[in-house]
C-alpha cells in the first residue's frame, strides 16, 4: 500500500493552541511528545515499507513545518497545494501523481493526519483486509468506525448487502453516506446496528479512483490531468465524500472496532486522558471546588488557578487565554471569525 497523509487542515477548534502556522496536526495533544502528524506517519510506515513509500499532501504555508516534523520523508513524496480546495482535489491530484510513478494498479490509502488510534495491530490487520477487499472487488474501501454513542458530530455510513469476509472482517456494500444527523436520527441509526461513523479513511486501486472521478467529478480530474497542479486555485472546493463517495457504486465499508478518535475539539482530550481524576490537567493547576475541567498551558512556568469551575476548558498559550464551557467548544470557530474581522487581533489566529 502507498499511504497518503492528508495534512492540510486547520484544526480551528483547538485554538488558541492551534494557529495558522501551527495547526492541530503539528501538536502533541496526548502527552506522548509526538505530534499527531508524526504519530500518523509512525502508524503507517510498516504498511508503506518505509519512508520511500509514504506520501503527504499539505498546504503551501505548512510545507516547511511538515518537512521539519518528518525529516525522513522524501521531498518528491510531499505534494504542496498552492491553495486548499478541500479533500476531493487533494485525493485526485495525489492519485494522479502516484499513478504516474507507480502505475494505475498501485494500491493507495488516504488517512487524515489528526486521528488517534489505540490499537496498532488491529489497525494494520484491518488495512490488510481493506487492501484485499479493494483489490478483489475493484472497490473503494472505507473504514467504518463502530459507534460508541449517538454522535451528532460525525457523518455515518449505512451497511448494505454483505460482500463476504476479508481477513477476519466482514465487509458490506455501502448503502448510503449520511451527513451529521440530529440526536434523534443518530439514536435511530445506532438502534439498527447497520451504521458506522465515517472515519475518512479510504483504500483503493488508483485506476478505480480515477475511473470513478472521471464519472462523478470530471470538473476536478480533467483539469488536473490536462494542466497539472497549476490549475489548483480554479478547482471546485469539494470534499471527497460530497464529490464522489456519496455517488459511487464502488464504495464498500469494513466496520472496525479498534479505539479511534478524530480529536475534533478540546473535549477529545477528556475522552483520551480522563481516567479517574476529577480534572484533566495538562498544566500546573491549583483549584478549589473545580471538577470535570480541562486545563492546558504551553508554558511550564504558567499556573492556572480556578475556583468553582465545572465542565470548563481553560487553555493558556502565549498571550491568549481561552475559557469556554465544554458544551460550547464548537463555537470557537465563531470567535475566530470575529478575530479575523478585527485588525489588531489577526496575529492571534
Amino acid at each position: 500500500m502507498i499511504p497518503v497523509i492528508l495534512a492540510g487542515g486547520k484544526g480551528e477548534r483547538f485554538w488558541p493552541l492551534s494557529r495558522k502556522q501551527r495547526p492541530k496536526q503539528f501538536l502533541s495533544l496526548d502527552g506522548s511528545g509526538r505530534s499527531l502528524l508524526q504519530a500518523t506517519a509512525d502508524r503507517l510506515l510498516d504498511l508503506a515499507g518505509g519512508w520511500q513509500g509514504l506520501w503527504v499532501i499539505t498546504a503551501a504555508h505548512l510545507a516547511a513545518g511538515v518537512q521539519q516534523q518528518l525529516p525522513d520523508l522524501p521531498l518528491e513524496n510531499l505534494l504542496v497545494e498552492v491553495e486548499g480546495r478541500d479533500t476531493a482535489p487533494a485525493v485526485a491530484w495525489a492519485t494522479l501523481e502516484i499513478a504516474k510513478r507507480q502505475g494505475e494498479d498501485a494500491m493507495i490509502g488516504f488517512f487524515p493526519a489528526d486521528h488517534w488510534i489505540g490499537d496498532q495491530d488491529a489497525f494494520e490487520q484491518t488495512l490488510r483486509a481493506a487492501e484485499e477487499l479493494a483489490a478483489s472487488q475493484g472497490a473503494i474501501a472505507t473504514l467504518g468506525i463502530t459507534p460508541t454513542y449517538p454522535s451528532t458530530g460525525y457523518g455515518y455510513i449505512e451497511q448494505g448487502e454483505k460482500a463476504g469476509f476479508f481477513g477476519s472482517y466482514p465487509a458490506y456494500k455501502v448503502q448510503r453516506f449520511t451527513e451529521k444527523p440530529d440526536l434523534p436520527t443518530a439514536e435511530s441509526f445506532l438502534a439498527t446496528g447497520r451504521f458506522s461513523w465515517n472515519g475518512g479513511m479510504f483504500i483503493f486501486p488508483a485506476k478505480v479512483m480515477l475511473a470513478e472521478l472521471q464519472i462523478h467529478a470530471p470538473e476536478i480530474l480533467e483539469p488536473l490531468q490536462q494542466q497539472g497542479a497549476s490549475v489548483y486555485p480554479s478547482l471546485p472546493k469539494k470534499s471527497i465524500d460530497y464529490a464522489l463517495m456519496e455517488k459511487t457504486e464502488k464504495a464498500y465499508v469494513l466496520p472496525v472496532t479498534f479505539a479511534w478518535d478524530d480529536l475534533g475539539d478540546w473535549n477529545a482530550l477528556d475522552r483520551l486522558l480522563k481516567a479517574d481524576q476529577p480534572n484533566v490537567e495538562l498544566a500546573r493547576h491549583v483549584g478549589l471546588d473545580t471538577s470535570r475541567a480541562l486545563l492546558y498551558a504551553t508554558g511550564e512556568e504558567e499556573l492556572i488557578v480556578t475556583i468553582g469551575m465545572d465542565d470548563t476548558v481553560i487553555v493558556r498559550d502565549g498571550n491568549v487565554t481561552l475559557v469556554v464551557k465544554k458544551d460550547r467548544t464548537q463555537d470557537i470557530k465563531k470567535i475566530l471569525k470575529q478575530l479575523q474581522e478585527t485588525p489588531q487581533f489577526k496575529d492571534l489566529l
